[in-house]
């Protein structure tokens, strides 16, 4: 609907909030739940395990939550862009640990300086994507025994760079500190208020791009409220991770945002903007939700599925970076045990299908801080790694659940 001003000109008024809200609830009846069952999980886990373990809520607590979710949830980042095209990678895991066994030779056992060895490590995870990706894209090999027989020859070649066994060290302060230092708190302080500006300056771009095009902008109270909920937030947990965390301050003083937290944002930031608003990520989307349909709309099939494992590969050296900081150490078992598990179980809970065509970077961090929470929860409370796994898949089982269920509401309904 369009209203015509005292010049003459066309101006496109903005829905109510509480149309926004109405729409909303719409969607979520008829399916669309999103990350909304991720959000209200994390909401009662952390009220749970405050209750039954006041220390859950202590900033060194808080802080050690983000530290020991970085890898799975930055590996479940890449593990989204495969999940849109309703394809698999059982890989991913012990493709980290390649990676981070490649940064740990090249930086302890060749003496390379950090920077060569980070992009070796990112150059061997592309590598892989593009190999997995080719063989499922142009010989149309099953992504699952594609990446099947990768999970089990990955584990052979970390055997194989870990001389069978041994355990290599790393020692670059620059390569430790991603997972075991922080930022100062003024700067924790800087990069929130950045990032608050930023996140309302890409609403008011929005609203005002989608006003020139005739279409119904978000009003101005609800990009406030937007604003308003990201600032609390952001700035209740800055404000708690600025807080003195160790027992000793004399000795060595332990406060502020760890280093890995900015670099988790920057990487949610940079891929969201990729999928929703560049043309490949609309294809990705297509894609998953059609290859057939994408195909004769002109999308090259083959090159965005190969793009999606090598973006997925290449996520998963990172998160094997990270992993290898954040352990001081690489061992034949980094991006073993439940590295991938964990992972895709992120990805899913946090509302990404496993039917492709939809899911979000985002769905990977919420997803990732629910298993964490999980984790971390179940360990302050003594309960043993089997009840974990136990839990944790209960949870992944119940996200599939949603995930089926929601999708045949949509169909009933017409959403789908």
């Amino acid at each position: 609907m369009s209203v015509i001003t005292t010049k003459g000109a066309t101006q496109t008024p903005s829905a109510p909030v509480s149309a926004h809200f109405r729409g909303y609830l719409g969607r979520v009846r008829g399916g669309d739940v999103g990350a909304l069952p991720a959000i209200l999980g994390l909401v009662v886990l952390c009220a749970a395990f405050s209750i039954m373990r006041p220390a859950f809520l202590s900033s060194g607590n808080f802080a050690n939550l983000f530290t020991q979710g970085a890898a799975v949830t930055v590996i479940a980042m890449g593990l989204v862009f495969v999940l849109l095209l309703g394809e698999i990678d059982l890989s991913a895991g012990f493709a980290s640990g390649v990676c981070a066994a490649v940064l740990a030779v090249l930086l302890t056992n060749h003496g390379w300086p950090w920077y060569t060895a980070v992009l070796g490590a990112l150059i061997t995870g592309a590598l892989i994507g593009l190999a997995l990706g080719g063989l499922v894209a142009k010989l149309g090999i099953p992504s699952f025994v594609v990446t099947l027989g990768a999970f089990l020859a990955f584990q052979g070649i970390v055997l194989m760079l870990m001389n069978d066994g041994s355990n290599i060290s790393i020692h670059d302060k620059t390569i430790l500190a991603v997972a075991n230092s922080n930022v100062s708190p003024l700067l924790g302080w800087v990069v929130l208020v950045l990032s608050i500006a930023g996140y309302a300056a890409v609403q008011l771009w929005r609203a005002r791009g989608r006003a020139r095009r005739g279409l119904i902008a978000d009003p101005m109270s609800l990009i406030a409220i937007r604003v308003a909920l990201v600032t609390v937030i952001g700035g209740a947990a800055v404000y708690v991770l600025n807080l003195e965390r160790s027992r000793n301050a004399i000795v060595v003083s332990l406060k502020g945002v760890p280093i890995v937290v900015p670099v988790i944002a920057v990487l949610l930031i940079g891929w969201t903007f990729v999928l929703r608003r560049t043309a490949y990520g609309r294809h990705v989307y297509a894609v998953g939700g059609s290859k057939e349909a994408a195909r004769r709309a002109g999308i090259n099939v083959d090159r965005i599925r190969i793009s999606a494992f090598l973006i997925c590969s290449t996520m998963a050296a990172v998160g094997g970076i990270i992993a290898a900081s954040r352990a001081n150490s690489v061992d034949p078992n980094t991006g073993g045990s439940n590295v991938l598990l964990y992972a895709v179980g992120a990805a899913v809970i946090g509302g990404t299908s496993l039917f492709g065509g939809k899911g979000r970077v985002l769905d990977a961090v919420l997803g990732g801080a629910v298993v964490a929470v999980i984790d971390n929860g179940m360990g302050l409370m003594g309960y043993s790694a089997g009840v974990k796994y136990v839990v944790t898949g209960l949870v992944l089982l119940l996200a599939a659940s949603v995930d089926a269920l929601s999708r045949k509401r949509a169909a009933a309904s017409g959403l789908g």
